[in-house]
């Protein structure tokens, strides 16, 4: 079982994303916020493997919610869930902790697979959204080593939210190859997750 927190300020977008998740045998839903500070309190004891987080909430915004559950040491793999396309907003919840960024006009399947990935230890970009960082994200001055072609191919498959398994069959390549690529990439962009180092990789112009 995936255990799912959903925080939103919103009663029907609760209650809508439940409904959807209960169809699936393998998610449970072990709580719910309604603001962002009722987050902070309630997650710790709810131990979810995937915290379902709206960006725009009253008494702590989204990003407040990731900083402070991180400073607790109790953030879980968090998908960031939001109406508004900003690509400021984007950034900030990835370099506050968030494993994945999508827009709340996803299908069912998309946000099921989603969370899955998530809870995996994937990362999870909606391609759309991953454009706008493109065109929006300033440059960093920092230098990195530089990625091979391939490596740089694996990267932009990252930033789609792809999987290991799902970047080996669009490679046409084995794996374990992509995983030892994946090690590569965290290693030269100086990176501890794959989150990270997508970020890391569009703030020096790598994609």
């Amino acid at each position: 079982m995936i255990r799912v927190f959903i925080a939103d300020d919103q009663l029907l977008v609760r209650q809508g994303i439940r409904r959807l998740l209960e169809l699936d045998r393998e998610l449970e839903i072990v709580g719910e916020a309604e603001d962002g500070a009722e987050t902070i309190e309630r997650v710790p004891a709810a131990e979810p493997d995937v915290l379902l987080l709206d960006v725009r909430m009253p008494r702590k915004s989204g990003v407040d919610v990731l900083r402070e559950l991180s400073a607790l040491r109790a953030l879980p793999p968090t998908l960031i869930l939001t109406t508004f396309d900003d690509a400021d907003v984007v950034l900030e919840g990835i370099r506050a902790g968030a494993r994945g960024f999508m827009l709340k006009d996803v299908s069912y399947e998309q946000l099921i697979n989603a969370i899955r990935a998530v809870a995996a230890g994937e990362t999870v970009f909606q391609p759309a959204v991953t454009q706008r960082l493109l065109r929006a994200v300033p440059r960093s001055a920092e230098r990195v080593e530089e990625l091979t072609d391939r490596e740089r191919e694996v990267v932009r498959l990252m930033a789609g939210g792809y999987s290991n398994k799902e970047i080996a069959h669009a490679l046409g390549t084995a794996e374990g190859t992509i995983k030892n690529h994946v090690s590569s990439i965290l290693i030269k962009l100086g990176a501890r997750d794959r989150t990270r180092a997508v970020l890391k990789a569009l703030e020096s112009g790598l994609l």
